[in-house]
């Protein structure tokens, strides 16, 4: 240890020098002191020294000590450059540093491109990567064509893909797109589109803005098109008695290809079209959901489901490592998920593991300050908050957040009420609980934290006695959902207004249930599993707030009770949480066969 302590004071000492120095030899070249070369850019001089721009670029390396120049010669001029950037460059090479901004930005690059500075080529990408938006994602991302930038290009890219719908139908860079880079966007199994009309209508967007010139590719984005996931109206209204598609010759067999797929679709599960035919593959969720943990007839599990929401379909990714949980709470921060407290078939737990979904490796990080089952949990600018719970003992009515950075929980003013089982979100700045037992009585009760002013206030009682309640924020308002009165396993819901301090009524779910896992994805509110007072079940369900109406969903693979999910978006490695898209090598031949027949004539 006092070694390892010797040699990080020696590379303090050994950058504090180097920062200093780098100082010092700026200092100079603003005085014009020892500076050995001057740098010549359309007329305007700028005096430095060749050891310092030798450390920042190849290209001066090159230029000072190549067999053509003389070691003496101190006067260089620099063609393709202006003085502006040059400036630019030179005080980078003595700072490490610059200003980088929309007007200058392209320019640098270009810059950074001729000179080999990796470290402004760097700073470029970051500025721009921190400037997408749908209005100029295709620009970067074609601007990335002339530089070799791959992060840029990749995080560009797959900009485009997650924000199709609206760069669709509202960029006018979309509209200069190619025929080529527009196929090679829809063409993506990851294209972000909750329906697949989006891709048609923008296809028509686009030809529209240069009719003339443009009509003749429809048929080769028709074939990108998924044509068996169009609605059958749509399809035939808006796709088939299109004009453009009814002119072309190569779009009938499209079109009689796309109608066989639909009716196999049709009579077929649609789980079933991911290994029929390719014009019924769906595309990949941008959103998956993960349900983690629970109790089955063994006790906790550790076991961990992905729904994939554009197939319906559940497919387990769980890991021998993971920890097997029950009554815990879920939060999902930085890329990570966290698991707080709950029941481990053998104590009532203050741990916390942490998931990362990307190398799906488990870990613990610091434990809460209390031992916590039917722990609520939320997340709000950056911190996890744990509340409630019980410790094998008492209810709680303490409460902690938790800083990542610091890897440390730190105590917040208690509850009005003590609640273990009760849920939790967060919405407009502050966290609400709701419900929950407090060992006596099954609680109306509801409350919220303000971070502003660290207090907690209580608000208007729901109008249900809810214990093992799922709590969520849902189109502006505190959803309430099921749970236990009692005497009875619940279906109804319940929705509180922060503006008008009210609750009122919505649809019931199909199905009571309690302890249960509830979400949000894709504007849809999710609830899966649970106990519905007979029997622990694994039927999933989703709630359409602009219908205030439920929908059955596809049943997860194991029945669960006391789980917790999230939601997880933008995953690099979103295939391991879905169902497959890709033909098995020996599936090939099945595939053609089923496509091939002639529709030609």
């Amino acid at each position: 240890m006092e070694d390892m302590s010797t040699e990080l004071r020696r590379c303090n000492r050994e950058w504090k020098m180097s920062d200093t120095s780098f100082k010092v030899f700026n200092e100079l070249r603003l005085e014009g002191k020892l500076c050995d070369v001057v740098i010549v850019v359309n007329g305007i001089a700028f005096n430095a020294h060749k050891n310092i721009l030798c450390g920042c670029s190849p290209y001066f390396r090159t230029l000072f000590t190549s067999s053509w120049n003389s070691t003496e010669k101190r006067v260089f001029s620099i063609p393709g450059v202006s003085p502006q950037m040059m400036k630019l460059i030179i005080e980078y090479a003595y700072t490490g540093s610059l200003p980088v901004t929309v007007k200058n930005v392209e320019h640098l690059l270009e810059a950074a491109d001729q000179f080999c500075v990796p470290g402004v080529t760097q700073a470029c990408c970051d500025f721009l990567e921190s400037q997408l938006c749908p209005q100029n994602c295709i620009g970067i991302w074609k601007f990335t064509d002339f530089y070799f930038c791959p992060e840029l290009r990749q995080q560009a890219y797959h900009f485009i893909l997650h924000h199709f719908e609206e760069i669709g139908y509202t960029s006018e860079e979309f509209l200069e797109l190619t025929p080529s880079q527009l196929c090679d966007i829809i063409e993506k199994d990851d294209l972000n589109v909750e329906q697949e009309e989006v891709v048609f209508d923008t296809i028509l967007r686009w030809i529209s803005h240069a009719k003339a010139n443009r009509e003749s590719f429809i048929s080769m984005l028709l074939a990108k098109v998924r044509m068996a996931l169009l609605n059958a109206d749509y399809f035939m209204n808006n796709v088939k008695k299109n004009s453009l598609v009814k002119d072309s010759d190569e779009c009938k067999p499209i079109i009689i290809k796309a109608l066989m797929a639909m009716y196999n679709l049709n009579i077929n599960r649609p789980s079933s079209s991911l290994v029929c035919n390719l014009m019924a593959r769906q595309r990949l969720p941008y959103t998956i959901l993960l349900s983690i943990g629970g109790c089955n007839s063994n006790g906790p599990s550790n076991i961990v489901e992905a729904y994939d929401i554009r197939a319906d379909r559940w497919v387990d990714v769980t890991s021998k490592e993971g920890p097997r949980l029950a009554y815990h709470g879920i939060a999902n921060l930085n890329g990570f998920v966290y698991c707080v407290g709950g029941y481990n078939n053998i104590d009532y737990i203050s741990n916390v593991h942490r998931f990362n979904p990307v190398t799906s490796i488990w870990h613990q990080v610091a434990p809460m300050h209390w031992r916590r089952c039917y722990v609520s949990v939320a997340v709000l600018d950056g911190l996890i908050y744990a509340m409630g719970g019980f410790d094998g003992y008492a209810r709680h009515n303490s409460a902690e957040c938790y800083e990542p950075k610091r890897n440390q929980w730190s105590i917040i003013p208690p509850m009005h009420m003590q609640r273990s089982d009760a849920s939790a979100t967060t919405l407009h700045g502050k966290v609400y609980i709701c419900g929950g037992f407090n060992g006596n009585d099954y609680l109306f009760s509801a409350e919220c934290y303000s971070p502003q002013t660290n207090t907690w206030t209580l608000i208007e009682p729901m109008r249900s006695r809810r214990s093992g309640v799922g709590v969520i924020a849902y189109e502006e308002q505190v959803y309430v959902v099921g749970g236990f009165d009692g005497v009875n396993r619940l279906r109804s819901v319940e929705a509180y207004n922060p503006l008008t301090h009210s609750w009122r009524s919505m649809a019931p779910m199909f199905n009571p249930r309690s302890n249960f896992g509830i979400e949000v994805v894709e504007d849809q509110l999710f609830v899966m599993g649970g106990f519905n007072g007979f029997t622990v079940i694994f039927n999933v369900e989703c709630y359409d707030e602009g219908e205030d109406r439920w929908y059955d969903v596809e049943d997860m693979n194991v029945s669960r009770s006391a789980l917790s999910c999230c939601a997880l978006s933008g995953l690099p490695n979103v295939t391991k949480y879905t169902a497959p898209r890709l033909f098995p090598q020996g599936d090939q031949q099945s595939l053609l066969s089923l496509q091939g027949l002639d529709l030609s004539a």
